[in-house]
């Protein structure tokens, strides 16, 4: 799904978990010590280093940066190999030499015995006790203690207590007959589960979630049918079926339920939907969003991963509506009805990947390679679905090649939900997608095919990882959306090179390493338990980090092909099956298990720091860590392919003659590290810069400008260190470093605003516009085909206008003004946020976007004039657009998190936002479910702005009053963390900023060579 692990275990996953033994079985091996609550002692580490030959290198690399070597460094934590690999409190075998225990010592464990049952019984039959989990000190005359096994809702023992279901049944196949009625906003339903026995049991257990269950049946083999009770156990989203005798391993039996339920309200599991055409008429629809734990609300299920089975699916329905499932479909009337009857899948799936659509869609298909591509898309934007059938249709044949199997569903539809809450959805046959991820105008701009191109790879990508073979739990998430996020970008470098994919990818790996640098971030593979847990693995750590560990894994392996040939194996061997991630490093190579098992099993990435001394270069690694911390969280050691390059093309071992003036680390940024150079090594890279800027690659140029920020973030390296490196970027035209020193700054920019420092934003403003004002003023407002110009030019101009440079807000007024009076006159794509977002700031203008937002059917276009309406300063306006937001009339609510993201970057807004999300915490809950993408962003926006310690004390008090209303989020530990890390850099550096930046803004104005006039 695109969304828009050893853990240290939540407390109340702790809480959850203390009682989950399974019943009717006692195991007394204690469970393994968590890798974060041992303390260790602090440590140096160094980097022991091997050769390991050279990088593949294109012909046409001739100059000093083919000199880039692969070198594996082994930095494995020694000590580790001491420890015991399981549980330190396992049984030990017993020593053969024991001698046989003498007759008195029989008979005083016999007695001892003896005394402890006959305390039990007493205990057990005392008058009034309930036998509980907490054990009978007093009579209990007022709260009931908690049972040790739960309350149905009849009352009855529900006899379960785990989340994760018993492993004793498996579901073979479902058969499932829906019947939904988009007047009531409801839906019948009947499922039939086959099921096999595995172990004997005298229960079965499922889930199933805000149904009404009005009728169950049950049989075993061929034998009768009889009526069974439905035992539900809200608490957990559990059923369950109990039985007076067991059924025996190697039984088939067969489970009928008979249910209604309400169509969800909320963007997951069976939910209803809508739009309104030109012409005002509003249609009802109805569709799925399954992924992780919803398909229990639509049908009553086997809602893990690791239960696959096949699924017959049949919905009936009114005439005007057409209906689509993962399957191809045969129409049967019914009396007033019209049943569609959708062909058994072929393959084994999930619950999650399930999905059906009842609407009236219209499609555009296509055959490729025996598979049937479809899109579909209400009937007025029928014409912008070609060019996603043109990128899904490459792809397809792509991955069909790349993978060395076939796609293997006879149909592949793409479908633009209205309202949709996700990027898109991987379910099997039917991928569904927000309007803006699929949908694209015939003469829209590279940027806008990028957007869609991107999500629709990563979808197809799901087909194989994800879908084919599947994660055994949510704590391996990353097995789908890592392998998705790096084929996403994978592919487009290969299918479709003039989008360039490589830009972006680059920009989230920075992205998602200042999230991880966070202490309340988590490993890539990481226990979860818990709904909300589960929800909480849909981040960047699991797709983005994941695709970056890929990419340096990929560029370590010799041999163009070695990763390809891993991957194949990996699909080959366990195609229709559930993996872990050792199963994924076995099949790569032996060796890659031992370097990759650091990178998914510990939080955070490594710092490297280099240090010369003549001819010897001496590299030591420690975790980067934001927040400074204990020792338990700095002994992280990671064995890193460390690739580097330098001013000399002479490489044999790792030394490099003392006349070599630089060394750079990481090249192309491939690593997830950084790299700290220390005095001497980042004074010769700025000076080499500050020489000739083609030196480096722009993929290091831009690393080096993310690295130095966020050392000095950390407080390891100053600002004035800091604003030394960017003295180069008077010479920078490329994309990547431009725009990520534009990021770093806007965002101290930020900062300094909201902490109200106007005299050091004046100063700020004067420095950026004297190092990129010569590049802003270059740019043109016309058409631009080059994708990474239009990139360069966006950020340009939307810091220029946000900065109000006289020339850029002139322009994008005059643009708006021929829009509003011509809209046959485009505005080109990458330019559409920055020209709305000026003109948003007259209310005039704003009432003018509103009524445009409104009457547009063109989504990439819909969606920049929302970033505008955002953006304004009148708190009226933005009272509105946040309400029209949280309703859901006139702007869907899928938009509120991207709303209040763009209200909380404003001055006038941040504190606005803030306040809305603690008065409507409730009603956001209730549509987006806690620890949701959803959440995530809208704590992050509203929390972010954040550096003073009254806001951290208000942040603290809200978030702990709402206790399992999500005070247990990950998401508030980082929005904690990031307040108080905003905090420490104010008190460190706004002393220093204040003097490097008035002694800037006092000095001569340089010369803006290239400057057009």
């Amino acid at each position: 799904m695109e969304p828009s692990k050893s853990a240290n275990l939540p407390r109340n996953m702790i809480e959850n978990s203390m009682f989950e033994e399974e019943p009717d079985v006692v195991d007394l091996t204690f469970p393994a010590l968590d890798p974060d609550e041992i303390t260790y002692e602090p440590r140096s580490s160094r980097l022991l280093v091997r050769g390991l030959g050279e990088n593949d290198m294109d012909e046409d690399e001739e100059d000093c940066e083919s000199s880039a070597r692969l070198l594996g460094m082994s930095f494995m934590n020694r000590s580790s190999s001491h420890r015991p690999s399981s549980s330190p409190y396992t049984r030990q075998s017993p020593s053969r030499s024991c001698s046989r225990p003498t007759a008195r010592t029989m008979v005083a464990c016999v007695l001892f015995l003896v005394i402890v049952a006959s305390m039990t019984m007493v205990l057990y039959f005392l008058p009034g006790c309930t036998f509980t989990k907490d054990g009978c000190p007093k009579r209990n005359k007022t709260t009931p203690l908690e049972l040790v096994y739960p309350l149905a809702t009849n009352g009855e023992l529900f006899p379960w207590t785990q989340l994760r279901l018993p492993q004793s049944v498996h579901p073979l196949s479902y058969e499932l007959t829906l019947t939904p009625d988009l007047d009531n906003m409801t839906f019948a339903g009947i499922a039939v589960i086959n099921m096999s026995v595995l172990h004997n049991t005298n229960r079965i257990v499922l889930h199933g979630l805000n149904l009404n269950i009005s009728n169950a049946t049950f049989k075993i083999g061929d034998g009768p049918a009889s009526n069974v009770t439905v035992l539900q156990y809200k608490a957990n989203q559990q059923i369950a079926v109990k039985f007076t005798e067991y059924l025996k391993v190697g039984q088939y039996c067969v489970l009928t339920l008979t249910y209604s339920a309400n169509l969800s309200s909320t963007y997951d599991g069976f939910y209803s939907s809508s739009y309104t055409d030109k012409s005002g008429t509003k249609h009802i629809l109805a569709a799925t969003q399954f992924e992780p734990l919803s398909a229990r609300k639509a049908f009553p299920c086997f809602d893990e991963p690791a239960f696959k089975a096949t699924f017959l699916i049949k919905i009936n329905r009114k005439q005007n509506y057409t209906t689509l499932s993962n399957m191809p479909q045969k129409i049967v009337a019914l009396d007033g009805l019209f049943q569609d009857e959708f062909e058994r899948t072929s393959v084994n799936m999930s619950t999650y990947l399930v999905a059906f659509v009842v609407a009236n869609f219209s499609p555009i298909s296509k055959n490729v390679s025996g598979t049937l591509v479809s899109v579909y898309s209400v009937p007025e934007k029928k014409e912008h679905t070609e060019y996603a059938l043109e990128a899904a249709s490459k792809l397809l044949e792509f991955y069909n090649t790349f993978f060395d199997i076939d796609y293997p569903l006879k149909k592949l539809d793409l479908v633009a939900i209205p309202d949709f809450l996700a990027g898109a959805m991987e379910n099997w046959g039917l991928i569904t997608f927000r309007e803006t991820t699929l949908l694209v105008g015939k003469d829209s701009s590279p940027l806008e095919k990028q957007v869609v191109a991107s999500v629709v790879a990563h979808e197809l990508a799901h087909q194989w990882f994800g879908n084919l073979v599947t994660m055994r739990w949510w704590n391996d998430l990353w097995l789908n959306e890592g392998f998705a996020t790096y084929m996403q970008y994978l592919s487009l470098q290969e299918v479709f090179p003039e989008l360039q994919a490589e830009n972006l990818f680059l920009s989230v790996r920075f992205r998602v390493m200042d999230k991880d640098a966070l202490i309340s971030s988590h490993p890539v593979s990481t226990a979860v338990v818990t709904p909300e847990q589960v929800e909480e693995m849909f981040d960047s750590v699991s797709y983005e980090k994941g695709a970056s560990i890929l990419l340096m894994l990929n560029a370590y392996l010799p041999g163009e092909q070695q990763f390809r040939k891993g991957i194949i194996q990996y699909l080959k061997q366990f195609s229709g099956s559930n993996t872990e991630t050792n199963n994924l490093w076995d099949s790569l190579t032996q060796n890659v298990s031992e370097m990759m098992s650091s990178w998914t099993s510990l939080k955070g990435f490594p710092l490297v720091s280099v240090s010369r001394k003549g001819d010897e270069v001496t590299l030591t690694q420690e975790h980067f860590l934001l927040t400074p911390a204990n020792a338990s969280h700095t002994s992280s050691l990671w064995e890193i392919p460390v690739t580097y390059v330098n001013d000399s093309c002479s490489v044999g071992t790792f030394k490099v003659p003392e006349s070599v003036k630089w060394l750079k680390l990481n090249y192309q940024n491939t690593g997830y590290y950084i790299v700290d150079y220390g005095d001497d090594g980042w004074t010769a890279l700025i000076n080499a810069l500050s020489t000739n800027v083609s030196i480096l690659t722009f993929e290091d140029r831009a690393s080096l400008i993310h690295n130095m920020f966020a050392l000095s973030r950390q407080g390891r390296v100053s600002f004035r260190r800091v604003l030394s490196l960017l003295n180069y970027t008077y010479k920078e035209t490329e994309t990547a470093p431009v725009t990520e020193a534009l990021l770093q700054l806007n965002n101290i920019y930020r900062l300094l605003e909201k902490r109200q420092e106007f005299d050091l934003m004046s100063c700020m403003k004067t420095y950026i516009l004297d190092h990129f004002g010569a590049l802003m003023d270059n740019q043109t407002w016309g058409e631009e085909e080059n994708l990474s110009k239009q990139e360069l030019r966006s950020a340009l101009l939307s810091m220029a206008c946000s900065l109000e440079k006289e020339n850029c807000t002139q322009s994008a007024n005059d643009m708006f003004k021929q829009y509003v009076s011509n809209q046959t006159r485009r505005i080109p794509g990458d330019l559409q946020q920055v020209v709305f977002s000026v003109a948003a700031q007259s209310r005039t203008d704003w009432l003018i976007l509103y009524d445009m937002y409104k009457q547009s059917t063109v989504d990439a276009e819909k969606r920049n004039m929302l970033l505008g309406l955002a953006s304004t300063q009148d708190t009226q306006l933005l009272a509105k657009i946040l309400n029209e937001g949280l309703k859901g009339d006139v702007i869907q609510t899928q938009e509120l998190p991207l709303i209040i993201n763009t209200v909380s970057r404003g001055f006038a807004g941040y504190l606005f936002a803030w306040d809305f999300v603690q008065v409507n915490w409730d009603r956001l809950i209730e549509k987006f479910l806690v620890g949701s993408f959803a959440i995530q962003s809208i704590i992050k926006s509203v929390t972010s702005p954040f550096s003073t310690q009254a806001h951290l004390d208000q942040v603290k008090a809200f978030f702990s009053s709402l206790q399992e209303r999500g005070s247990q989020m990950r998401s508030v530990q980082e929005a904690l963390e990031t307040i108080r890390l905003n905090q420490l850099w104010m008190e460190r550096n706004l002393s220093t900023l204040r003097e490097l930046l008035t002694k800037i803004q006092s000095q001569p104005q340089k010369e803006e060579p290239g400057v057009s006039h």
